[in-house]
């Protein structure tokens, strides 16, 4: 096994359902679907295990999937109300490499997303805490109300006297998906140490599992057709693998330029999925 590195060329077979999504796409001529904004968080802790979530059966987009936490991007992330502690949004404007109130919907919508899908609040009283008993039947109420979009994830933390940790979060990288797939997702890939005192779950409705796996185990899994991995979780996976540490791997990265991989024709194989790693 090894990590996917910059300027490699990476190049993934295309199955049956995407070479069908791919003839109708082109068949049918039409423009490609804008992409909605989402986040995803890679949850680690030491030695070196990150926590994933296996998606539904019925979900329509990557089914059966083996994932990390995350979503899209709600309008009422836009909240301006939301407490905010860590470095601001016009320092994750750069990193990201987008406009100031883009980048603060998507770390909100990070943080919100980690904490709707398992449980995990990246939040604290100040700058410098981490709230610890979020199991309570209180906060699973909570956890409902943003799952059916009764609260904003502003209200949520204002309700309890907390501030967004935005410090906690690390960029990972940043995927496109195909111009040809039907949905498609603009995704930036966050990590963060689990904090102490919180225990990460299942319960979500577009989960039928989930725990902590080591990567190098994951990936010989998905090779072995074990375990479904999509390309950006297979080329996130393979750097966690390959860090020094679950901290520096939760530190992040200063940028992440954006990755999609495009059809193109191979012999024999036929169409492979194709794009040159930044």
């Amino acid at each position: 096994m090894n990590a996917w590195r910059s300027g490699e060329l990476l190049e993934v077979p295309v199955g049956e359902a995407l070479s069908e999504m791919l003839r109708s796409y082109v068949a049918s001529g039409a423009d490609p679907v804008p992409p909605r904004l989402a986040a995803t968080v890679m949850l680690v802790r030491g030695p070196r295990e990150v926590f994933m979530l296996r998606r539904a059966k019925t979900m329509a987009f990557v089914p059966d999937a083996v994932v990390f936490p995350g979503g899209g991007v709600d309008p009422r992330d836009a909240d301006e109300r939301l407490p905010w502690a860590g470095p601001s949004p016009a320092v994750w404007s750069r990193r990201m490499g987008v406009d100031e109130e883009t980048a603060r919907r998507v770390v909100t919508a990070a943080a919100r997303e980690v904490f709707e899908e398992c449980g995990v609040l990246l939040a604290g009283r100040d700058h410098g805490a981490v709230v610890e008993q979020v199991g309570t039947s209180e906060w699973a109420e909570e956890r409902q109300r943003l799952a059916e979009h009764e609260s904003s994830f502003a209200e949520v933390l204002l309700r309890h006297g907390l501030v967004l940790r935005a410090d906690l979060l690390g960029l990972r990288s940043h995927w496109l998906t195909p111009e040809f797939e039907p949905r498609r997702y603009d995704t930036y890939f966050f990590a963060a140490l689990a904090p102490q005192g919180q225990v990460p779950d299942d319960r979500t409705s577009e989960a039928n599992g989930a725990g902590w796996i080591d990567p190098v185990d994951a990936l010989e899994k998905g090779a072995r057709g074990e375990m479904r991995l999509v390309p950006p979780t297979v080329y996130n996976l393979s750097h966690l693998a390959y860090a020094e540490s679950p901290e520096s791997f939760a530190a992040g990265v200063d940028g992440a330029r954006r990755i999609m991989l495009e059809p193109c024709k191979r012999e024999p194989e036929g169409v492979v999925l194709r794009c040159v790693l930044p």
